[in-house]
């Protein structure tokens, strides 16, 4: 187990860092495109409306179903 752990850190810590930022680091949103920022704008409406099907479906099946 030991061993496993150093092989990881050993490759974990030889891996370049300056060509790929990784999932973790986010673009700022002043520099996006108007095309971006709409695609965007769109998207957070669409995920939002989503959302509140699915609370509404689990709220019926959680407590509406329960009192019929």
């Amino acid at each position: 187990m030991t061993m496993a752990l150093m092989l990881r850190l050993s490759y974990e810590l030889s891996r370049p860092k300056g060509n790929n930022p990784g999932p973790n680091v986010s673009r700022n949103i002043a520099v996006l495109t108007p095309q971006e920022k709409e695609w965007a704008d769109k998207a957070v409406q669409r995920y939002a409306e989503a959302q509140e099907k699915k609370w509404r479906r689990w709220n019926e099946a959680m407590f509406e179903a329960k009192q019929s």
